[in-house]
């Protein structure tokens, strides 16, 4: 009966350090709702701005050549909303030697960031609705298809699948030469023999996004509205719940430099920034 005590005792005359683990999001600015269904949000390091794919339309599956891709400043401003359009139902999005690469249903479309104009487009063989995108420091590509539920591996234009029956695939990232993969409300690692490896569960709303806060530390969106703060040890906490006034928290971008995360909200057509404290 010691220990509790003492516990309690700390925690009445040091109540800064026993909050020292606990998290929040302090809102910076959000955009009208100028978007176009905002899936997914992307921040560009090397040019300072964020690219924000736009599915456009009331089916976010259809191919109906409706979807685009908009630019704007990391400050909410100097917004293109159509800066790249020719797409279908675009979604998650990475970025290779200022190549922007978009998921789009059944292919990857490559953006000539430079220029702002489509130079490419990957076809997927086998693919059903290619979702989120995230590529490595070799430049290999990494792509969920949340309706097949795999996960495809594209090196020199070249897919292989090396993540297979999965339940609803979702948020990929490649970090530090590991591989980590959001399906159904778990976040897990793979491991080298293409094995899984739990971090953390029991998440709501279909898991979206993933980056990295610091170390081993993670923040996750789901699209119903929740956002988390996974802990190295796996434990979570919740930053945000917009599921009662219907504000989704899709595919997020993230400014590790300033700690800025940046969630599309999708029906509601803006983006909004929070500071990660």
């Amino acid at each position: 009966m010691k220990y509790p005590f003492f516990y309690f005792i700390f925690l009445t005359f040091f109540p800064a350090l026993s909050k020292s683990q606990n998290h929040q999001l302090i809102k910076k600015w959000e955009t009208d709702s100028i978007f176009k269904v905002p899936e997914s949000v992307l921040f560009n390091k090397a040019a300072n701005v964020l690219y924000v794919t736009n599915i456009d339309g009331k089916e976010p599956w259809g191919a109906d050549g409706m979807g685009s891709v908009g630019k704007m400043g990391t400050d909410g401003k100097n917004i293109t909303v159509d800066w790249v359009s020719g797409l279908q139902a675009p979604k998650g999005m990475g970025l290779y030697k200022e190549k922007l690469y978009v998921a789009d249903l059944k292919e990857i479309v490559v953006i000539n960031t430079e220029l702002g104009v489509i130079e490419n487009r990957i076809a997927v063989a086998g693919a059903e609705g290619l979702n989120d995108i995230s590529i490595d420091s070799k430049g290999t590509i990494y792509v969920s298809d949340s309706k097949a539920k795999k996960v495809y591996r594209i090196y020199e234009g070249k897919a292989e699948i090396i993540l297979d029956s999965l339940k609803g695939p979702n948020g990929v990232l490649a970090h530090d030469k590991n591989f980590y993969v959001l399906d159904a409300g778990v976040l897990y690692k793979m491991n080298a023999d293409k094995t899984l490896s739990m971090i953390a569960d029991g998440m709501e709303g279909g898991t979206d996004g993933v980056e990295v806060i610091n170390g081993n530390d993670f923040i996750v969106s789901t699209w119903g509205g929740v956002v988390y703060y996974i802990n190295a040890n796996g434990t979570k906490q919740t930053l945000m719940d917009g599921r009662s006034i219907k504000m989704n928290s899709a595919d997020i971008g993230f400014d590790a430099k300033t700690k800025t995360v940046f969630i599309p909200t999708f029906w509601r057509n803006s983006v909004a920034a929070y500071e990660v404290k």
